[in-house]
């Protein structure tokens, strides 16, 4: 007998005793189920532009790190409505957005009043739909491919399923701190 075969064989005997202890079939597939379980809660998004990189933070503990995509004029903190600047400053996660041009996304609370302090000082809209999201609706490109760049009009870009992941472990109203 094949070594595969053996193993088959071994799972569909073990089927059984997992049914019997009353073990889901569903948790003996699911590792990522069972991680974000036991996963330490976010208390702050640390995003670096400098460095295309998000962090989820517990206190000073990593539990998280992506890869990001910003906006095309990623220097700089935003000023105004189509300067393709990703902000910069500290703001919070307001709310998650399922029906978007992208796969799904969370709101990110920009401007606060001293950006629209700035934006009114120079007759100025600083614009507002600030967002971490996935990748565009019927993207075909790959993923890697896709975030090697900064392609978005001022938002925060992670892959599908990273998107997935961040909504399960981030809670709306996380501070958010984004820097150069």
């Amino acid at each position: 007998m094949s070594y595969l075969a053996s193993i088959m064989l071994g799972l569909i005997f073990m089927l059984p005793i997992f049914s019997w202890a009353g073990i889901p079939l569903d948790a003996v597939n699911s590792t990522h189920q069972a991680s974000s379980m036991t996963q330490p809660k976010v208390t702050l998004v640390r995003v670096d532009k400098s460095l295309r990189r998000m962090f989820l933070l517990n206190g000073d503990s990593l539990i998280r790190e992506y890869r990001i995509a910003l906006g095309k004029q990623p220097k700089g903190h935003k000023r105004f409505e189509g300067d393709n600047r990703t902000p910069e400053g500290q703001y919070h996660l307001d709310y998650v957005l399922e029906e978007s041009r992208f796969y799904r996304s969370v709101h990110i609370s920009y401007p606060t009043l001293s950006d629209l302090e700035w934006a009114k000082k120079y007759d100025l809209d600083p614009g507002g739909d600030i967002k971490i999201h996935g990748l565009k609706n019927g993207e075909r490109r790959a993923s890697r491919y896709i975030q090697s760049f900064d392609w978005t009009d001022g938002c925060i870009a992670i892959t599908n399923r990273e998107m997935d992941e961040f909504i399960e472990l981030v809670q709306m109203g996380t501070p958010i701190h984004i820097e150069w």
